[in-house]
C-alpha cells in the first residue's frame, strides 16, 4: 500500500512538472512585453478598485467614525462621487479641462447631473473589476466541479452534467441574465442579481474546458496508480485531477474576466446592474449615448476605461497561455 502512495506521488510529480510547473513558466510573462503590459494594466485597475472599495465602505470599517468617500473628498482631483452639488453651484455637462471652457476642477467634465466625472470614473471601477472577478469565480468553481465530475466519471453522470450545462450555453448569455435578475431581484434589478446571473452563464465554457483536459488526464499512470492503491475518487479529483487540469482553465478565467466586465457593463447600459447614484462605466454610457452630437466626451472616457481594462486582461491571458501551455501554437 505503501509502495503504491508512493508510486502515485512520483508519477504526479512527473506529470505536473512537464504540463504546468507553474512557479518556474510563469517566470517566462516577464519576457513578454504584452503580457507584461496586460500584467500592469491589471494590477493598475485592480488597486484602483481596492482603494475605491475601501473608500466607499470606510463608515462600516471604522465603525461610523469617519464617513465614506472621506479620502476621495481629501484628493486634489476627486470628489464624493454620488453626492450632487447645491443647485446654486450646479455645473452640468462642463466639459474637460482640455477643451475650451473647462477647468481643472473638474479635469474631465462632470455629469448632467454636475458630479465630477473623473471621481465617476475611479469609483466606477469599483463596481466593474469587482463584479469581473466575483462572477468569474462563481462560474469557475461551478464550472471545474461540474467538468471535474462529469470527465472522471463518464458514462451516464457525464450524459446528464453535459445536457445540463448544453442547456445553459445556448441560451444567450445576456438574455439568461436578464431573465435570472428579473425573477430573482422582482422586478428590482441591482449589480449583485447581475454578477450572480453572470456567474451562472459563465459555468458552461468552464465545464467544458475542465472536462475536455480531464478525459486525458484520467487515463494517466498516476491516477491509475492512485485507483489501484485504493484512494477514494473524491480525493482523486480533488488532489490529482483537477491540479494537473487547471492550466487551461485558468488561463481561460483571466480572459472571462474581461468578457464579464462587457457584459455586466451592457447590463448597466441596459438598467439591470448598477442602479443610480452608484457610479458605474455602463451606466454613464447609458445616459452619455444620448450626448454623442453635444456632448461627445462623456462617452469618450468610460468607453476608454471600459477598453484598457479588458485589453489588459486579454494580454495577461494571453501571456498566461505562452507561459502555460508552451505546446500550444496561437
Amino acid at each position: 500500500m505503501a509502495t503504491n502512495e508512493a508510486q502515485v506521488e512520483q508519477d504526479e510529480t512527473a506529470v505536473s512538472g512537464q504540463e504546468v510547473g507553474l512557479s518556474h513558466q510563469l517566470k517566462q510573462i516577464k519576457r513578454d512585453i504584452t503580457a507584461r503590459i496586460g500584467l500592469y494594466i491589471v494590477v493598475l485597475v485592480t488597486f484602483v478598485a481596492g482603494f475605491s472599495w475601501f473608500d466607499a465602505n470606510l463608515g462600516t470599517i471604522t465603525f461610523g467614525y469617519v464617513s465614506d468617500y472621506t479620502l476621495a473628498q481629501a484628493a486634489p482631483l476627486l470628489e464624493h462621487p454620488e453626492r450632487l452639488p447645491p443647485p446654486t453651484d450646479m455645473n452640468a455637462h462642463a466639459p474637460p479641462a482640455f477643451v475650451e471652457g473647462g477647468t481643472w476642477e473638474h479635469p474631465l467634465g462632470t455629469d448632467h447631473e454636475g458630479r465630477d466625472y473623473l471621481s465617476r470614473i475611479v469609483y466606477g471601477t469599483r463596481i466593474s473589476v469587482m463584479v469581473g472577478f466575483a462572477a468569474t469565480a462563481i462560474g469557475l468553481v461551478g464550472g471545474v466541479a461540474i467538468g471535474a465530475t462529469a470527465g472522471y466519471y463518464g458514462g451516464r453522470v457525464d450524459d446528464l452534467l453535459m445536457r445540463f450545462v448544453e442547456i445553459i450555453f445556448a441560451i444567450p448569455a445576456l438574455v439568461l441574465i436578464i431573465v435570472f435578475t428579473e425573477f430573482v431581484s422582482g422586478g428590482n434589478p441591482d449589480i449583485q442579481y447581475a454578477v450572480a446571473g453572470a456567474g451562472i452563464a459563465s459555468i458552461p465554457i468552464f465545464s467544458r474546458i475542465m472536462r475536455s483536459r480531464v478525459l486525458s488526464v484520467r487515463e494517466m499512470e498516476y491516477i491509475e496508480a492512485a485507483r489501484s492503491a485504493g484512494v477514494k475518487d473524491r480525493h482523486i479529483i480533488i488532489r490529482h485531477v483537477i491540479p494537473n487540469s487547471f492550466a487551461s482553465v485558468l488561463v481561460y478565467a483571466t480572459l472571462q474576466v474581461g468578457v464579464v466586465i462587457l457584459l455586466v457593463a451592457s447590463l448597466s447600459f441596459l438598467g439591470y446592474g448598477a442602479q443610480p447614484p452608484t457610479p458605474d462605466w455602463g451606466q454613464m454610457l447609458s445616459y452619455a449615448h444620448g450626448q454623442m452630437h453635444s456632448n461627445p466626451w462623456m462617452s469618450v472616457f468610460p468607453g476608454l476605461a471600459i477598453l484598457v481594462t479588458i485589453m489588459g486582461f486579454n494580454l495577461l491571458g494571453d501571456g498566461l497561455q505562452d507561459a502555460l501551455n508552451p505546446r500550444i501554437d496561437n
